[in-house]
């Protein structure tokens, strides 16, 4: 039997708390009701400025793979997809526009044997091996909250000259293992007074205006 989801309709002179539970609206208190208003409308106010911000990235986007797609055909060629990263620059030389391609790394079932080689190898050298390294290789391997594997963390190991055979296996495992999931474009703009001086981000993020 498929399962029912009923949605509750609340009724007039009650408000309905953060456990489902409804509560006469006389017993709210007047600044719990404020807090309320104060954070839907800051929250609406958010979602209108997301969209716009979402709206203005795939815009300008668009303006510059079109803008691309016209500076190539000048030689007689088609642009080749959409990967790779371009630098646009204004003809004074005092505003840019950084395109950049990334790509979003994951791993394969490899990764469970790379895991279970390098688990060998700290038990051979639990005798005589640095804990900063036991700590270094163990934490690679921690998950996060959402399960995910630290990505930057396992690559890392790769960059580790350990002379083992099995560790140089592992490291083989996690190197077949690597597979390009999604690239992602992500826009980045800068200003700067003069050629000479430092270039300045135009920030589009709440958090570091």
């Amino acid at each position: 039997m498929s399962q029912q989801i009923i949605s509750q309709t609340i009724p007039d002179g009650y408000w309905e708390n953060a456990k489902g539970n409804l509560v006469p609206e006389s017993k709210v208190k007047p600044i719990d009701k404020l807090r309320d208003q104060l954070v839907k409308d800051l929250c609406e106010r958010a979602e209108v400025r997301s969209k716009e911000l979402s709206k203005f990235k795939l815009e300008t986007l668009g303006d510059v793979h079109a803008f691309i797609e016209a500076s190539v055909e000048q030689y007689g060629v088609k642009s080749r997809g959409k990967k790779g990263n371009v630098t646009l620059m204004s003809f004074d030389g005092k505003l840019k526009v950084l395109l950049q391609m990334q790509d979003h790394i994951i791993f394969g079932e490899q990764l469970q044997a790379a895991k279970i080689l390098i688990d060998k190898c700290l038990t051979s050298w639990s005798a005589g091996s640095n804990d900063n390294i036991k700590v270094l290789i163990t934490d690679a391997f921690q998950v996060d909250k959402e399960g995910l594997i630290n990505t930057g963390r396992v690559l890392g190991l790769l960059r580790l000259d350990i002379q083992d055979e099995d560790w140089k296996m592992a490291m083989k495992a996690i190197a077949d293992s690597r597979q390009v999931g999604d690239t992602k474009p992500y826009l980045r703009f800068y200003k700067r007074a003069e050629v000479s001086a430092e270039w300045k981000p135009i920030s589009l993020d709440l958090a570091v205006l």
